[in-house]
């Protein structure tokens, strides 16, 4: 599994503007398949921790079942207020529950600990993608773990 720090290492510039974007909103939205393989949209909070993206969620609730079931997911960055200002951020790839020590460093990190029956995840990231716009061009800058960042303008 590729973990977040991996992507700030091997696109550091990239990170940079998709942190930013992760942490200029505290709601995004996460995307997970339904037993069905429909999908399912869930609004949900993401933190970055000891190089790693960790999403926490109550007990049971269906996003979790269905990352249970199966672990792939896409997030999309919070888009803000009627602007592409920072871009437009995506992620995606799959999900481990983390449980144990893994999770107690994670809760004990939280000012306000969620509770011990938080389930916590650490998503692992195959894809990310950002879309920018400058004047008259649109830019999509794409990253996979050992490709580099290409970058697609039209």
């Amino acid at each position: 599994m590729t973990i977040w720090q991996q992507f700030t290492e091997e696109a550091p510039t990239l990170a940079d503007s998709v942190t930013a974007r992760l942490t200029a909103h505290k709601h995004h939205v996460l995307a997970t398949l339904r037993a069905d393989g429909s999908p399912r949209v869930s609004g949900t909070e993401v933190e970055i921790f000891d190089g790693h993206l960790v999403l926490g969620s109550m007990p049971g609730a269906r996003k979790v079942r269905d990352l249970h079931r199966d672990p792939r997911y896409s997030l999309h960055s919070n888009p803000g207020h009627h602007t592409m200002e920072g871009g437009d951020a995506k992620i995606s790839g799959r999900a481990r529950e983390l449980t144990g020590d893994e999770k107690r460093k994670i809760l004990d990190s939280y000012p306000e600990n969620p509770g011990d029956d938080a389930q916590i995840f650490e998503l692992g990231v195959e894809e990310v993608v950002l879309t920018t716009v400058s004047e008259d061009q649109l830019h999509v800058d794409l990253w996979r773990p050992g490709t580099g960042v290409t970058r697609r303008s039209r």
